[in-house]
């Protein structure tokens, strides 16, 4: 069995998606968003960190998913982005979780067929695979894609080769020891 927790972050909110893999079967477990403060940028990050790893905490998956850093339409945006995404993987890291990374095309195409779909298309899909008895929030539903991506890439074996743009140049998937200072 694996838990997964898949997260869209964000730099006002971020999304959430807890999921279950049981003998090929995705089953929902829970769902939902960390809304930020109107405050800075650290004391966001700071709250992501928290937020993160009190469903962690309280969940206890066993594998990260998280959408990669997409281009944004500024420069700004795309660091502050990055930013809520290390947020997030530090604190996944830090529970010694397996991170896996996906780009959001390839998330679309997984869910709904399509790698241009919209967020009510991709909010649909989710409600309709998971037989869930409402849409979910379009953060919450992002996250719950990114999870399904997950469980979906996934074989008897573990995680095909080739997860996320980065895993040939690097590994497919970050680990605490990737995080020490070699010495």
């Amino acid at each position: 069995m694996a838990r997964i927790l898949a997260i869209d972050p964000g730099s006002r909110v971020t999304g959430f998606g807890v999921l279950e893999v049981l003998n090929g079967k995705v089953n929902y477990v829970s769902s939902g968003c960390i809304k930020l403060p109107d405050e800075n940028l650290a004391v966001r990050l700071k709250r992501i960190f928290e937020c993160v790893g009190e469903v962690i905490y309280e969940f206890s998956p066993t594998e990260f998913a998280i959408e990669e850093v997409f281009l944004a339409k500024n420069a700004n945006s795309a660091l502050k982005l990055g930013q809520a995404r290390g947020a997030a993987i530090v604190a996944a890291a830090m529970a010694d979780l397996p991170v896996y990374e996906y780009a959001a095309r390839r998330v679309k195409q997984s869910v709904v067929g399509n790698g241009n779909a919209d967020k009510e298309q991709v909010q649909s899909m989710v409600q309709f695979l998971l037989k869930l008895e409402s849409t979910p929030q379009a953060d919450a539903a992002d996250a719950l894609a990114i999870g399904l991506c997950h469980a979906n890439t996934r074989t008897s074996d573990g995680l095909e080769y080739g997860v996320g743009k980065r895993a040939g140049r690097s590994s497919k998937r970050w680990q605490m020891t990737d995080l020490r200072v070699k010495k």
